[in-house]
């Protein structure tokens, strides 16, 4: 097989896993699949799974190639909070959250971590659209706050929540403070439940 019959079959797809390649070539020589990289044809997002290079540019890609290349998982944490501007910096890491055990990856497009929770904690995320029909999986502002305050016990205080710097107006105007609530007693932990009443005192 050569490279362009094999690009014009998988460049749709955007990112496409090995198992992907393998349901439509049973035979296909993996081997092909280095040589290319190694060219600069292909990007290897991370073990088994690639992409091609003019992915790298096109808007959002960064953030649905996080969704694909560990599943389940959804954006959250920094990443979804610099996104909605409720902290100040910009993110290098793209953080998500999973029920799989806790990963990090790193490829062309930027460094991806993957923090753990159970289950039943895989909730309060929407689909974001994006082009050519595509979506991200995207926590919402408040669950991404809870995400934070949940799976990094440090910001326990009011002067730990202040070293976040959270956009005080986005805060009071802004966050869902119901939905904020209802999202909390979902998690059913008492130190958690304490960091969300500080933070909503501050």
């Amino acid at each position: 097989m050569n490279y362009l019959e094999f690009r014009n079959k998988m460049f749709e797809l955007a990112c496409f896993s090995i198992d992907q390649v393998y349901a439509w070539q049973p035979n296909f020589d993996r081997n092909n699949l280095s040589r290319w990289t190694k060219k600069g044809l292909l990007i290897r997002l991370r073990q088994g799974y690639f992409t091609f290079p003019e992915y790298i540019s096109k808007k959002d890609y960064n953030y649905y190639f996080a969704n694909r290349i560990y599943r389940p998982s959804y954006i959250s944490l920094h990443t979804a909070l610099a996104f909605f501007g409720i902290i100040p910096e910009a993110v290098i890491q793209i953080t998500s959250v999973t029920s799989l055990k806790t990963a990090a990856f790193k490829n062309e497009l930027g460094d991806y971590s993957y923090k753990s929770v159970s289950e039943n904690l895989m909730f309060g995320y929407e689909l974001r659209s994006m082009e050519n029909g595509r979506s991200i999986q995207f926590a919402t502002p408040e669950k991404a706050l809870l995400d934070l305050l949940y799976l990094y016990p440090a910001y326990n205080t009011e002067k730990e929540l202040k070293e976040l710097r959270l956009d005080e107006d986005y805060l009071r105007e802004e966050l869902d403070k119901t939905l904020l609530l209802d999202y909390t007693l979902k998690f059913n932990n008492k130190a958690l439940n304490k960091r969300v009443k500080i933070l909503l005192s501050m």
